[in-house]
């Protein structure tokens, strides 16, 4: 099976782009961002005993489609043509893609997350990750949680006031996708965060909070934190909309900006 095949079987499109969370225009620094931010979801070490296998073939395709991306003229070829040399360089060989990884990027501690988010949330960079991620995915909120670095789905009204602010001040479009999601995509959205905080209370015994390899402890942890807020947002939702559902609604006020 080649790489193509292996992506749509392990994350749904055989998209190298998509794969990695980033637009096809991105450059190479993107794409490394976009490798890392992908990479650290399904890095073996972080995964549970009984999905370290599955875990590492997909992370082991993220490798390859990196490879591939981040070689300009394996690159080329696949923006040209729409494949892959699987017979390249970059993916010939039984290479050992977590040493690979590790070469890339320094070890993650708790720290280093916790210093860098504090430097990050609210920053000009987090702005235009968000505005550039709405802009990419055309308002799809599921891929833009996704891709925006340091958030979770408990996240999202704050995310969300961020995109109606710059769409009512016309430096964004007023994407359908985003301004008429339905409440069951959102109530997805929460039901996820519920079920990793029920996980990650379950396992807390066992990761603890004060390592360096319990990063999904300690990002679980926040998520019974800012369950409440998420509570109030779907709520107020709720009030605003649910009244009026049968009448089609009424206009976001994200819609308001839209000429």
């Amino acid at each position: 099976m080649g790489l193509l095949e292996q992506c749509e079987a392990a994350f749904g499109s055989p998209d190298l782009y998509r794969v990695l969370g980033v637009r096809r225009e991105a450059s190479p620094e993107e794409i490394r961002r976009g490798y890392h931010r992908a990479s650290l979801r399904v890095h073996p070490d972080r995964a549970e005993p009984d999905a370290k296998e599955e875990a590492t073939r997909r992370f082991q395709i993220l490798g390859k489609a990196y490879a591939v991306l981040s070689d300009a003229e394996q690159r080329a070829v696949y923006d040209e043509q729409g494949r892959v040399d699987e017979e390249g360089e970059a993916l010939r060989g039984e290479r050992d893609w977590q040493e690979y990884w590790r070469l890339l990027f320094k070890k993650i501690t708790v720290k280093d997350i916790e210093d860098f988010e504090k430097s990050y949330k609210d920053s000009e960079e987090e702005l235009a990750d968000i505005k550039a991620a709405y802009m990419d995915f055309e308002g799809d909120m599921d891929r833009i949680m996704e891709s925006v670095l340091c958030v979770d789905y408990t996240d999202e009204p704050r995310i969300r006031k961020i995109i109606e602010k710059a769409i009512d001040s016309g430096e964004v479009p007023s994407y359908k996708g985003f301004v008429k999601e339905s409440k069951q995509k959102m109530l997805a959205r929460k039901r996820r965060a519920e079920k990793e905080a029920r996980e990650a209370e379950k396992t807390k015994d066992e990761l603890g909070l004060g390592g360096e390899d319990d990063l999904k402890a300690l990002i679980q942890s926040r998520n019974k934190d800012r369950k409440k807020e998420m509570d109030d947002f779907l709520a107020q939702l709720e009030a605003k909309y649910g009244n009026n559902a049968k009448k089609g609604g009424k206009k976001t006020a994200a819609k308001k900006g839209k000429k």
